[in-house]
């Protein structure tokens, strides 16, 4: 496989707060540097999860796909128009849900300036705490990009879960690299659930899977990031910490550190502490 360096900016940002999440999201790409080639963030990242009937406002949708070919141009303008920046947000449709156009759950590869490709989820979740169904047009298409000789592969969250027929498609797509944007709230044995579904996903797809979650508390929910890889045999060969924003680039044979596994107490507590505190903070 082509060598590629790629980052994992596991960050926490704000529902609805577009500019200070842009502005974070900028400031990830500078602390990754210039040695590395993608950028990955999590799903959503410009507007913050889960953003419920926010994302059906018509004045929403504008500013997040504004704020998307915002963000491209700056990051030419600040010299990093070389990377290919990996970011999640809503975007339009031609669907409309209860008379009112429907949004998508997007993710966007900035480069150069531009916006050079676009993906849709799939898969949108309706149990739990996830209302997306209820508010998001589904995507239909696959998004393979060429980056440094490598092909890249994109999904979102969801696409996971429920994704062997894509897994599928993106195997005799012949992927590279498959890059997963997450929003994935805390759960108490979550953690080793993702692993044993990350590590069924590569063998399907036959390449490794790069997972960054977002971390951080919104509302009702807590975000523990723990982003991590795995290599096309399912084996974890780089995870990042939970709870805690971290800014981690691979080195070019796609391996890096592996954070101790916090135990159940351990994450139990940083998950009060975490959601509480964000709860205060981003509620004024």
């Amino acid at each position: 496989m082509p060598q590629v360096r790629i980052t994992l900016a596991q960050i926490n940002t704000t529902v609805g707060a577009i500019d200070a999440n842009c502005e974070r999201i900028l400031a990830a790409v500078d602390e990754a540097g210039p040695q590395t080639q993608i950028v990955v963030f999590p799903e959503m990242a410009v507007t913050g999860y889960p953003l419920e009937d926010l994302a059906l406002r018509r004045d929403m949708q504008t500013a997040s796909v504004n704020a998307v070919r915002n963000i491209a141009q700056r990051l030419l303008e600040r010299g990093r128009g070389d990377a290919y920046v990996v970011v999640g947000h809503i975007d339009l449709s031609d669907g409309f849900i209860g008379g009112r156009p429907a949004p998508r759950n997007c993710v966007s590869v900035l480069h150069a300036g531009e916006v050079i490709a676009t993906y849709a989820k799939r898969h949108l979740p309706n149990y739990g705490v996830f209302d997306e169904y209820r508010i998001f047009q589904p995507g239909d298409e696959l998004c393979v990009l060429e980056i440094q000789g490598a092909r890249v592969g994109i999904a979102i969250c969801e696409d996971l879960w429920q994704g062997e027929s894509l897994m599928r498609e993106y195997r005799a797509a012949g992927i590279d690299i498959l890059v997963v944007p997450n929003a994935s709230p805390f759960e108490r044995d979550k953690d080793d659930a993702r692993t044993a579904l990350l590590s069924q996903r590569a063998r399907e797809a036959g390449c490794p899977i790069v997972y960054v979650n977002s971390v951080g508390g919104q509302d009702e929910l807590v975000f523990d990031g723990g982003s991590f890889l795995v290599n096309a045999d399912g084996e974890v060969v780089a995870r990042l910490p939970q709870f805690v924003e971290q800014v981690t680039t691979l080195d070019d044979s796609l391996t890096g550190d592996i954070a101790a596994a916090a135990d159940d107490l351990e994450q139990v507590w940083s998950a009060i502490v975490v959601g509480i505190r964000d709860y205060v903070h981003k509620n004024g």
